[in-house]
């Protein structure tokens, strides 16, 4: 007889189920990861929704900084929630992890209808193309890859926002 025969693995308990639905939830964006076409750029456009509304963008970058990394560390328990459930290493239908990404493209930057679009597009472009180092990233294991590698894109999208704000105002948010 072997050990999982003698000590049968206990099944989750309601709670725990629950709150695993309740992660499940947040990993697709509220459900918006179920839209059967392009989910991860359906997802993306709550990005600057919830940058918006949390008042995190570059007229804020200290606030905006301590978002980033809030919503990345809680992003990869809320993952990994999602890899759980949906039975896959990288479900399409995870978005938080672009939802998550805007708090970096915007961090240096006022969110205005152009830096929303411009934003947007750039992290596109990253998260979809994955150049070096994003690719990397998408390496780590389960949660972190999945957070990482859009965080690595998000990064990105905000250098390339910050400086085209920077050429376009001649000046930063935070230097005012």
């Amino acid at each position: 007889m072997n050990a999982e025969t003698k000590f049968p693995k206990a099944p989750p308990s309601f709670t725990s189920r629950r709150f695993d639905r309740s992660l499940n939830v947040l990993a697709t964006g509220l459900g918006i990861g179920y839209v059967p076409k392009a989910p991860g750029t359906f997802g993306s456009l709550l990005g600057p929704v919830c940058v918006w509304l949390l008042n995190a963008d570059g007229t804020s970058p200290g606030w905006g900084l301590l978002l980033g990394v809030l919503f990345f560390l809680m992003g990869i328990p809320i993952c990994n929630a999602g890899i759980r459930s949906l039975n896959s290493q990288d479900p399409p239908q995870v978005v938080f992890d672009e939802i998550a990404a805007f708090f970096w493209v915007f961090l240096l930057v006022p969110l205005t209808l152009l830096s929303a679009v411009g934003g947007f597009l750039l992290f596109r472009l990253f998260d979809i193309w994955k150049p070096w180092p994003v690719r990397q990233f998408e390496k780590l294991p389960r949660g972190l890859g999945i957070m990482a590698d859009d965080a690595a894109a998000g990064i990105m999208a905000g250098i390339l926002l910050t400086a085209a704000w920077w050429g376009l105002t001649g000046h930063l948010a935070i230097w005012n």
